[in-house]
């Protein structure tokens, strides 16, 4: 029986010490394999069935959030899907987010000018719900510094008010457990800890679509899509998949495969192996006089004033990211104890 150890080091084989799934994930070799399999077949005019790997990879998604794959939606953008939600809305409504959230998730909502946009810092989120609120939209975690939201306590306080629920985990799916079926919507790309290929990205929806309309379908989103080819779609996908974009196939063609191995490694496995080396890497910090942003329990440590050691580290063969000042390294499946202390290593000097 292979163990976690073993089927991770049979996919990847960094040549660096890579510390930056926060803004990419690495790609395991079944996908790379998959995805020159498929252009291959392309080139030699024999094109493979990537439509069935869209499928795949939506089901595999939906399992990983305990949600039906009837109700996700396969695409290539969190904020194609933002703007649905937002073009969903009425003039007027109050959207509640948190203050520097990342952009994807907020914009469509300012572009809707006949909308109310209120950001509030992420701890007060739960709180700031009030009467009149008809969106909360949040990150699970957040791209700049790794602070996860206290979603039950949001999804409480929604409840109490009336307020619908979007839940961004693009920094959040493939490591830390997320039930999707607690919130109203969920979008997530999957190019960073679902460590698929970029042109992939996943939208829940509930099960009578949250009054949300397919505004940007096309031939993809017909219940027969095959015969939905000419004309106005008449008659749109019974599932989320009216929701579609057209797929990047070739993107799908590896994420199915992707998709597949953080399956077999399990997410509560991954969750507690990111964890214990992000928590060796703010014990180290702590060692050198070095406090990172707050945020416990996340697989993201942003350390303040460090950022600018970021081009001195990528020579040294270490990839982490400069946010706003901020060194933001991030643990992952592939990631080890020695690339924890390769970091410490070169920070300290």
């Amino acid at each position: 029986m292979e163990t976690f150890e073993s089927l991770v080091r049979a996919e990847f084989t960094p040549k660096n010490t890579y510390l930056n799934t926060a803004s990419t994930g690495l790609l395991p070799a079944r996908a790379v394999a998959a995805m020159r399999a498929a252009v291959e077949s392309v080139a030699a005019g024999q094109p493979q069935d990537m439509f069935a790997d869209v499928e795949a990879a939506r089901a595999s998604f939906a399992r990983l959030l305990g949600v039906p794959d009837r109700r996700v939606a396969a695409g290539a953008s969190v904020a194609v899907y933002t703007a649905l939600i937002a073009a969903s809305l009425p003039a007027g409504a109050e959207v509640l987010t948190a203050e520097a959230e990342f952009s994807s998730l907020v914009t469509p909502f300012h572009v809707r000018r006949d909308l109310k946009v209120r950001s509030v810092p992420l701890e007060r989120i739960a709180e700031s719900v009030r009467p009149g609120t008809a969106l909360v939209a949040v990150s699970a975690a957040q791209s700049a510094d790794g602070r996860i939201a206290d979603l039950p306590a949001l999804r409480e306080a929604a409840r109490e008010h009336g307020a619908r629920t979007y839940i961004d985990a693009s920094q959040a799916a493939g490591w830390l457990p997320v039930e999707a079926d607690a919130y109203d919507y969920v979008s997530s790309v999957a190019f960073k800890w679902l460590v698929c290929p970029r042109g992939v990205a996943f939208l829940v929806v509930p099960e009578d679509f949250g009054g949300l309309d397919p505004v940007f379908a096309g031939w993809v989103a017909g219940e027969e899509p095959w015969n939905s080819c000419y004309g106005p779609v008449e008659a749109f996908a019974h599932s989320a998949r009216r929701f579609d974009e057209s797929p990047s196939l070739f993107s799908y063609a590896g994420a199915r495969h992707s998709l597949e191995l953080v399956e077999e490694l399990g997410v509560d496995a991954i969750h507690a192996h990111d964890l214990a080396l992000a928590d060796r890497f703010r014990a180290g910090l702590a060692t050198l006089g070095q406090e990172p942003v707050p945020a416990p329990g996340s697989a993201i440590v942003s350390v303040p004033g460090l950022g600018h050691r970021q081009p001195e580290l990528s020579r040294a063969g270490v990839q982490v990211s400069d946010r706003s000042g901020h060194l933001r390294a991030a643990f992952h499946l592939y990631n080890t104890p020695a690339d924890v202390d390769r970091l410490l290593d070169v920070v300290s000097g």
